[in-house]
């Protein structure tokens, strides 16, 4: 690439990032946003899977008979700090003018599972507690106690290691929620719960430090062991941006500039873990111990669901196989195809020849799974679940983010207005093929599914690349379905209030 010099190329390098990466990222980003083209929104009945009591009762147990088959891991992206949690607290830090945010957050402050960890850190900080600083017009400086270094800190610190819930003898972080997850649906026939975090590099030694304090009461509290790793997001997976001529932006001393490239650098992390059936959830959505049965309910409906066609797909992946397959058995994989696993198959297809059909039911079947719980929209921003169409003209249910989407365009606008259903990323994988090796899910991202926004460094405007999301472009290519759920599995804590909710208390 005439653009890299030979310091350019020592840096990338040291990345593992190839000059055919940049050259294909530069091009995407002069390119712009390919947006998707939907073709319609995946609804009850076209798309969305809604069970009967008799059939959540028939996944359960489904799950329960067949679990001790198969290796679980629970997925839980936890990168990054909570500064976003608390952006509110950090303007009020420096403008010190009460809003209906503060208000909410100081009327209900000792609501808060930190409480009492705040109002002793306000005494070591100001040799006063909450209340009284509370009285004396010194709120900021309590906000100060809850965020800055010099206090708790949570300003930096990660949303895992935060209390999130309070119960009657005792507070819990947010990992430790997830812990108390695992153990009801994640765990082996071998008594073993394995998790693993997606977190920062500056992160992971505070995180190592509290699963070290916490693991025991809970292997002993559900008498089971867990296994728990973390990885962070590769180098290799950061991206370039243009300058506003196009060219390579450069920070101040010449060097290339790289960006993180998203939640979708994650699919890497999950390739590496390569698991047999993985649970993939935020680390903030959660609920209280007391409140969990329901997401435990329709985790097990998801992954039952999830091992019943998978099961099914591989008898028929073993026939196309070996190549035997009559034409009733053909036609059977194509009913089953377009119906139970919800995969577009065009009427041309029934006029191949019985070899054609296998090679291409082979194809269509012989893919990464997953099931993703579905939400009635209730004006939760997010992604939804669409019907779309590909760069190849392929049609197949996605999970698509507003950005995605041209809504300059009315009939595309249309489309996303119509939508019934959300994404709270509720989703069950199965990254193994029918041979029991482990996919390689790199082969299964739509590159074309990247974003490009404007954004500005050292007072230049830039061209940034967000590589596909983990959950939209980067799973892009897997077989798909769609069930609903209840809004009481999805219970996330975008900012600090969102703790005084019901759900969270």
């Amino acid at each position: 690439m005439s653009m890299l010099t030979p310091k350019d190329l020592q840096q990338l390098a040291e990345r593992n990032v190839t000059e055919e990466q940049v050259e294909r990222q530069v091009a995407q980003l002069k390119r712009g946003t390919a947006y998707v083209k939907l073709i319609r929104p995946a609804t009850i009945g076209d798309g969305i899977l809604r069970m009967s009591p008799d059939q959540i009762e028939a996944m359960n147990r489904a799950f329960d008979e067949d679990k001790e088959y198969y290796q679980f891991t629970k997925f839980v992206p936890a990168s990054g700090a909570a500064s976003r949690m608390f952006k509110d607290l950090f303007t009020f830090i420096e403008n010190g003018v009460e809003t209906k945010f503060t208000e909410i957050f100081f009327a209900h402050i000792h609501c808060f599972a930190f409480a009492k960890d705040l109002d002793q850190a306000c005494q070591k900080c100001y040799g006063h507690g909450i209340d009284d600083l509370v009285k004396d017009c010194r709120k900021v400086d309590v906000v100060k106690a809850l965020l800055l270094e010099e206090g708790l800190g949570y300003g930096k610190l990660p949303k895992a290691l935060l209390k999130f819930h309070h119960y009657e003898h005792f507070d819990r972080l947010a990992l430790e929620e997830h812990l108390v997850e695992a153990a009801r649906y994640a765990t082996d026939n071998g008594g073993v719960a394995r998790l693993h975090f997606t977190v920062s590099p500056e992160h992971e030694q505070p995180f190592k430090e509290a699963v070290n304090q916490i693991i025991n009461q809970y292997q002993q509290k559900y008498n089971i062991k867990y296994d728990i790793s973390f990885s962070c997001q590769k180098p290799s997976t950061d991206t370039v941006a243009i300058d506003s001529d196009g060219n390579l932006f450069r920070e101040k001393d010449g060097k290339l500039l790289f960006r993180p490239g998203g939640h979708g650098a994650l699919i890497e992390n999950l390739n590496d873990l390569a698991q047999e059936i993985v649970f993939i959830k935020n680390i903030d959505n959660i609920v209280p111990e007391t409140r969990l049965e329901t997401t435990v309910t329709y985790k097990k409906v998801l992954a039952g669901l999830l091992l019943k066609l998978q099961q099914q797909t591989f008898e028929y992946l073993e026939i196309l196989d070996n190549g035997d397959a009559t034409e009733e058995e053909l036609r059977e994989m194509i009913t089953f195809a377009r119906k139970q696993l919800m995969i577009d198959i065009p009427e041309f297809v029934e006029q191949y020849d019985i070899y054609e059909k296998i090679d291409f039911l082979y194809e269509r079947l012989n893919r990464p799974m997953r099931i993703c719980g579905m939400v009635k929209n209730e004006g939760e921003p997010g992604g939804g679940p669409f019907w779309v169409k590909n760069m190849d003209d392929e049609i197949s249910l996605q999970i698509i983010e507003s950005s995605q989407i041209n809504h300059g365009k009315e009939d595309q606008e249309a489309i996303f207005k119509a939508s019934t259903h959300f994404n709270p990323v509720d989703l069950v994988c199965g990254c193994w093929n029918y041979k029991g090796e482990a996919f390689n899910l790199t082969d299964y991202v739509d590159p074309n599914t990247g974003f490009v926004s404007s954004k500005s460094k050292d007072g230049r405007e830039l061209k940034a690349l967000e590589l596909p999301g983990l959950w939209n472009g980067a799973m892009a290519d897997w077989i798909t379905l769609f069930v609903e759920v209840p809004i009481e599995t999805f219970n996330p804590v975008k900012t600090v209030n969102d703790l005084l909710k019901p759900m969270h208390n």
